[in-house]
């Protein structure tokens, strides 16, 4: 092989520091500890393309057993583009996939790569958006009560949502700053590089989610907050609006294998596009 060939390989703790240039160029919101996170839950199948001794393009593929797994951080440096190089991590992603034995494969597609994932077999299931609000937006916030939950219970509310088990995920996630629960109703929340990020949330009625989006936002968010949803989910998008929240990005999420949907009305918020 010339030394010039580009080389595909898993990603690795060592090469974060230049993912992260790949997704703050793409003008993504995720950070080095989000990177981190994906490497540690997924060693075997987070890719990426070495070519002349500089990382090109990385795509990462979570599982959540058998059942479920998700393809994210499809990113390719513009100086590489146009080479096939996304489309080589794809195939290797689904390889690896079947090679597992996994029934469905999801992700959140932009406008640009839903073509490529249509010619890879993929299907559109529904539209999810990012809503965003500035830190200085001002919502009045009214006392409630706050039930502390084992993380049994939310967790077991988050399958039975979900449709699959993903609490190594909420449990990495909840170790950055714990959920605001009610009953077993939870949300979670994160620093995002340029905005905090509200999610995941899955809440057994609307005025439990306001509850506890209320009280997430108490805090000001550093550069304000964003907040991944299912459009199909019409309380949350009314409660998104109503809490001075606008659309900003617009994607669509795609299956392929299974069918698998739960409860998604109960789903007011979505962990992230790399993440389902």
């Amino acid at each position: 092989m010339n030394s010039r060939d580009p080389i595909l390989r898993k990603l690795c703790a060592g090469d974060i520091p230049a993912a992260l240039q790949l997704s703050t160029q793409a003008d993504w919101n995720q950070t080095a500890e989000d990177w981190q996170l994906l490497i540690d839950l997924a060693p075997e199948s987070c890719l990426a393309i070495e070519t002349e001794g500089e990382l090109a393009s990385t795509a990462t593929l979570l599982c959540y057993g058998q059942r479920l797994a998700w393809v994210g951080m499809v990113l390719t440096r513009i100086a590489y583009r146009g080479r096939g190089y996304a489309s080589r991590l794809l195939l290797e992603t689904l390889r690896l996939a079947d090679q597992r034995r996994v029934e469905t494969v999801k992700l959140d597609a932009t406008d640009q790569g839903q073509p490529l994932y249509e010619k890879l077999g993929f299907r559109c299931e529904q539209p999810v958006e990012r809503w965003s609000r500035p830190a200085s937006a001002y919502i009045p916030i009214q006392p409630q009560s706050h039930d502390a939950t084992h993380a049994d219970s939310w967790q077991s509310a988050d399958r039975r949502a979900f449709g699959v088990d993903r609490s190594r995920l909420l449990g990495r996630l909840a170790r950055r700053n714990p959920p605001v629960s009610v009953g077993q109703s939870y949300l979670l929340t994160r620093a995002g590089r340029v905005t905090s990020y509200l999610g995941p949330s899955v809440a057994d009625a609307p005025k439990t989610a306001r509850n506890m989006i209320e009280r997430a936002l108490e805090s000001p968010g550093t550069g304000g907050w964003s907040w991944d949803l299912l459009l199909e989910n019409a309380d949350a998008v009314a409660l998104a609006r109503d809490l001075g929240f606008v659309p900003k990005r617009h994607l669509l999420r795609m299956v392929r294998g299974k069918d698998l949907r739960a409860e998604d009305a109960s789903i007011y918020a979505i962990a992230g596009f790399e993440l389902g």
